[in-house]
Formats: structure tokens, sequence, C-alpha cells
């Protein structure tokens, strides 16, 4: 095998160990207990249930302009 051929496949391997080393960092840090969670859910309502809330005012979800 030529030189090359061995550093690309050692690149490689660096590339996949550092991806895998930062998502499992990532999923540690967003790692939330139930109460966190349920919280968070009663929050989400608390402000989706606002008097001033609009509903249709979403970002995610096209307007109906028919």
């Amino acid at each position: 095998m030529r030189w090359w051929k061995v550093a690309g496949l050692a690149g490689l391997a660096g590339v996949a160990a550092t991806g895998i080393v930062l998502a499992r960092a990532e999923r540690r840090r967003r790692a939330y207990t139930p109460d966190e969670i349920r919280e968070r859910l009663h929050a989400r309502l608390a402000e989706a249930d606002e008097p001033g809330a609009d509903p249709g005012d979403d970002a995610g979800y096209a307007a109906d302009d028919s």
C-alpha cells in the first residue's frame, strides 16, 4: 500500500473518532431528567395558552391564503 493511502485512512479514522467523541459529549449535555422535561413542557403549554397568542402565527406552517 502506498504511503498516501495509509495517511488517508488514518485521517478518515481520526475524523470518525472525533465525530464519535463530539456526539457523545452532546448527548451528555442534552440529557434531561424527567422533571426537567415536564417543567419545559408545562412552560411551553403556558406560553401557547397566553391570551394574546395567535395560533396561526407558527413559523413551521404555511399561511392559508385561500
